[in-house]
């Protein structure tokens, strides 16, 4: 399937992010994994995950329609969740050659901010790129503060070292809630915070590709349903680049503390009492502007900062 972008189009988007010249498309760069990698870690650094949408605007929805996601993520600093940055990368993915579905991902709940419990429904999104030598990659973008820094190969239990001292990895392994197709195997993307640590799984996917629609209607639960984690706390995580390259950190809003990690552990860095201070914030931090329009869609929401008398 083509890219629903122009090459104008790609061409702007790799000024946005600022990839190196060697990987613009006049050099004709190799589709290899330096390249995959270099352009994981730009994005990253360039457009903010992030849920404003369903808080700083009136009708409180989200679009995958491919040309508004592009308008969003190149204006005012924007991004977005899961299915938006998955989808729009996927397309700048095949815009630029490579070979690259979506599929789609079971997660785990948490309880106290760690994974716990069953997988539940599709929710979140991964792609997969098949490179020419024939090897694959999972390419998250769009997991937040607990997503890959870097693609990760399709291989059973390769470790990759993450941000500070987390580890990484892809394990194949059947999941014993799945009891009717025990020998059934599937991806499952775990983290471990230290080398003497146990692991643990954050989501599983297969390597079965799904659709647009299909996002749509995970997108659809994720944006309106009224116990979605997402309509409950407004999020913006923008992760860190070296100018040399390569991520190491990331900044993060969490409703009204602004926190940072450097590669350790993470500090609070500001609180904010006000809708004003947090907007400010918003600019500050991540760049990210916000229209008056858009400023005065929270009002009234469970997410507006109401100042005490």
């Amino acid at each position: 399937m083509d890219s629903p972008y122009t090459d104008a189009q790609i061409d702007h988007y790799l000024d946005h992010v600022s990839i190196p010249s060697k990987y613009r498309r006049r050099q004709n760069p190799s589709l290899d994994l330096k390249f995959l990698s270099t352009l994981h870690s730009h994005q990253l650094s360039s457009i903010p995950y992030e849920n404003l949408s369903l808080h700083y605007s009136r009708d409180r929805t989200v679009s995958l329609d491919p040309q508004y996601l592009y308008n969003k993520f190149t204006h005012n600093g924007r991004g977005g969740y899961c299915m938006e940055l998955s989808l729009f990368y996927n397309h700048i993915l095949r815009g630029l050659g490579f070979r690259a579905y979506t599929a789609g991902v079971r997660i785990r709940l948490r309880t106290a901010g760690v994974p716990d419990g069953d997988y539940i429904s599709f929710v979140h999104i991964v792609n997969i790129v098949t490179l020419p030598d024939g090897s694959k990659y999972h390419v998250d973008v769009g997991f937040g503060g607990d997503g890959a820094t870097k693609p990760l190969p399709l291989v059973d239990a390769v470790v990759t070292r993450n941000i500070g001292t987390q580890d990484l990895r892809l394990a194949h392994e059947s999941i014993p809630q799945f009891s009717g197709r025990p020998d059934e195997k599937f991806w499952i993307y775990q983290y471990r915070n230290g080398p003497d640590l146990p692991w643990n799984s954050f989501y599983c996917f297969t390597e079965h590709e799904h659709l647009q629609k299909d996002f749509e209607m995970g997108s659809f639960w994720v944006s309106q349903h009224p116990e979605s984690f997402q309509r409950q706390s407004i999020l913006v995580i923008k992760f860190l680049r070296r100018e040399q390259g390569g991520i190491y950190g990331k900044r993060m809003l969490v409703d009204t503390l602004v926190k940072e990690n450097l590669g350790g552990k993470t500090a609070v860095i500001e609180t904010l009492a006000t809708e004003e201070e947090r907007i400010a914030a918003l600019k500050r931090h991540f760049g990210i502007t916000l229209t008056e329009e858009q400023r005065e869609g929270i009002r009234g929401f469970r997410t507006e900062i109401l100042e005490q008398n």
